[in-house]
């Protein structure tokens, strides 16, 4: 089934201030930074990666720290919700963890048969913690949590919109998902092409306004394809459906197509290849400012701009 979209490749969200972030997701949440880098259009700007040893896709949390850009808020029109698959047994550790760090944490609760843990980041983004129906075999990375506890990739993504139909056609009719459960106002697609970063959640909600994107808030889901030839197979059928498509773009560490499904949100469709080891090697992943070809003649001028993390 490589020839399909095989769930979530990343998702990229905003934040505030970098050091915060960084801190926060690699000491508190204990995720890898598997690369720090600058954004393509706002090289005074970090874009910074999050995942798993090898920044696995379906383990990769981006953010764009734009300082100053004020607080966002959630609604219809964008994803909502990220959520983190994690061990059985595990959600009391997490609780604990994010008392002891004073973060902003709900009550475990359950839906769609899945105990899960809401709670925010520092800029207020909503996540949650998720112990999957069906045992995750991914492994996780484990320099800072335990295996017994550490989240091992995404679980799932939840959208917000005002109408469900249409979005849900996108990810039926173009993606190759399938409903698989619904409760209330809540849908659950799945695609069958991969085990883990499978699901995507949508929740029709016609009454509620519109997000405002800023800090705290996602900016795009990414859904994964294997290689180049496929993500062009994909580009024509997303044309011929008459949404508006980007041409392929070099992402350095993969390559992307760009698209606003019917409901608002940003969607991307990114590729396997060439992955993060390209310019670093793997035991140093992050360890180093890469900056995209187009912007290493000025890495003195970039680096005095950009915010110290240590």
């Amino acid at each position: 089934m490589e020839n399909s979209i095989l769930g979530l490749h990343h998702i990229t969200a905003i934040a505030a201030d970098a050091k915060r972030n960084f801190e926060f997701y690699t000491k508190v949440l204990g995720l890898r930074m598997v690369k720090k880098t600058v954004n393509f259009d706002d090289p005074g700007t970090y874009h910074f990666y999050f995942g798993d040893e090898m920044g696995t896709p379906g383990t990769i949390l981006t953010f764009f720290p734009w300082g100053n850009i004020g607080q966002g808020h959630t609604g219809t029109g964008m994803a909502t919700y990220i959520a983190y698959a994690v061990p059985d047994g595990s959600l009391a550790y997490w609780q604990e963890r994010f008392k002891s760090f004073n973060v902003q944490h709900d009550p475990i609760r359950e839906k769609f048969g899945e105990q899960y843990l809401s709670f925010r980041d520092p800029d207020g983004l909503k996540l949650d913690m998720v112990v999957p129906s069906t045992k995750d075999e991914r492994k996780a990375w484990t320099s800072v949590i335990g295996a017994e506890s550490a989240t091992k990739g995404f679980h799932s993504i939840t959208l917000t919109l005002r109408q469900v139909a249409p979005t849900a056609k996108v990810l039926t009719d173009l993606f190759g998902y399938r409903l698989l459960k619904q409760e209330g106002n809540h849908y659950r697609f799945i695609t069958d092409a991969i085990e883990n970063a499978s699901l995507v959640d949508l929740i029709e909600a016609p009454n509620q306004a519109p997000g405002r994107g800023a800090a705290g808030t996602n900016h795009h889901v990414a859904f994964r394809v294997k290689n180049d030839n496929i993500l062009m197979e994909f580009r024509e059928k997303i044309a011929a459906a008459g949404l508006n498509i980007t041409p392929k773009i070099d992402r350095d560490y993969f390559f992307s197509l760009y698209f606003r499904e019917p409901g608002g949100v940003l969607f991307e469709l990114a590729t396997d290849n060439p992955g993060f080891t390209r310019d670093e090697p793997l035991e140093q992943l992050g360890s180093n400012l890469m900056l995209p070809k187009q912007y290493e003649g000025s890495r003195s001028k970039i680096e005095s701009i950009l915010p110290k993390l240590n």
